[in-house]
């Protein structure tokens, strides 16, 4: 008797311990045996580094993870269906009208990937600003401030490239501001445009475009030491624009006439993570890690610059994503720590 006592309790031992080793490895790795279909914007930057880290991320929670990339139009019908289960990268407010068709099956998680958000607005150099006492957008009404920016009393504008809704923005703008007569907006390709402005100012020579943050644009030209943002005189926007609140915003670094609040282009904007609704709900480390995941303007800006001007293969935007894990690795693991606990 004393004998089939041992042997069943020993029995039992054993089925704890295999039970606690299984919990473990679960609570340990919660996507094991699972796979993510991760999706990332068509239009290279940042936001494919931020994938990379994304996809890393998963892997250490266990997650198999599938990187598709697609338009974001094409991701949120995918992600509607359930053909795709997240992105990181969806530009807000600009994508909001695409998002609204799909809100039943597909939600925003977070707050987005870059910590306070970006910013659009019209720049031009530091010197122009500070001997002519430029400090906003207004002045350039008059034909002898807009000349010396261009020719014959008309300033020229580096404007986004055509089919970009940005542009769409500043054409209007420049309508509701009055503006038509003394600044001719140049809409070409955008980033070869900027790599000229970007010589002319280091010339010394007056420049005058439309840029945003976090970018390249406004890493090569600094806010406050090589250019300024411009004031726009109220808000405006196309009826095809969303409006995410007042473009009024505080704190912009290098307002011209250290203006703050400074009236941007429109309101803050930034990358957030869509995911399908089903997946979300049975996959609480990947909501948890990604409600986590952001990064700030800084660093965006950098990865924004060395994409533009070397290159984004694979193995570059790779060892943008290994050195950032690497130089911040109490966050990453940090980030990784947290969705397990929820998973």
């Amino acid at each position: 008797m004393k004998q089939m006592l041992k042997r069943l309790l020993a029995t039992m031992t054993a089925a704890v311990l295999v039970s606690a080793s299984v919990l473990a490895v679960a609570a340990d790795e919660p996507g094991k045996g699972k796979t993510v279909r991760l999706a990332q914007s068509d239009s290279m930057g940042g936001n494919y580094v931020l994938t990379t880290i994304t996809a890393e991320a998963l892997k250490q929670l266990g997650y198999d993870v599938k990187v598709s990339t697609v338009n974001s139009t094409l991701f949120f019908q995918a992600a509607a269906q359930g053909d795709l289960d997240i992105a990181m990268d969806l530009n807000f407010p600009q994508r909001q009208p695409g998002f609204d068709k799909v809100k039943d099956k597909a939600q925003m998680v977070g707050k987005g990937s870059i910590q306070g958000g970006g910013y659009n607005g019209y720049l031009i150099d530091k010197k122009t600003a500070d001997k002519y006492n430029i400090t906003s957008l207004e002045q350039l009404k008059d034909p002898k401030i807009a000349g010396l920016f261009g020719k014959n009393g008309k300033a020229e504008l580096i404007n986004c490239d055509p089919g970009w809704s940005c542009g769409d923005v500043v054409e209007y703008q420049l309508d509701k501001f009055g503006l038509k007569d003394t600044i001719t907006s140049v809409r070409g390709k955008y980033e070869a445009l900027m790599f000229e402005v970007v010589a002319r100012e280091k010339r010394g020579e007056p420049v005058f475009f439309y840029a945003w943050i976090p970018s390249w644009m406004t890493n090569a030209l600094v806010p406050g030491k090589d250019v300024v943002w411009l004031p726009t005189p109220f808000d405006a926007l196309p009826p095809n624009v969303p409006n995410a609140g007042s473009a009024s915003i505080p704190g912009v670094p290098g307002c011209a006439g250290n203006a703050d609040p400074c009236r941007m282009a429109m309101a803050v904007w930034n990358w957030n993570a869509v995911a399908n609704n089903t997946f979300i709900a049975a996959n609480p480390a990947v909501k948890a890690l990604a409600e986590q995941i952001s990064f700030s303007r800084e660093t965006w800006s950098a990865w924004e610059k060395a994409i533009s001007t070397g290159g984004g293969s694979d193995r570059k935007i790779r060892k943008m994503a290994e050195d950032w894990m690497n130089e911040n690795k109490t966050t990453f693991d940090g980030w990784v720590a947290a969705a397990k606990n929820a998973g």
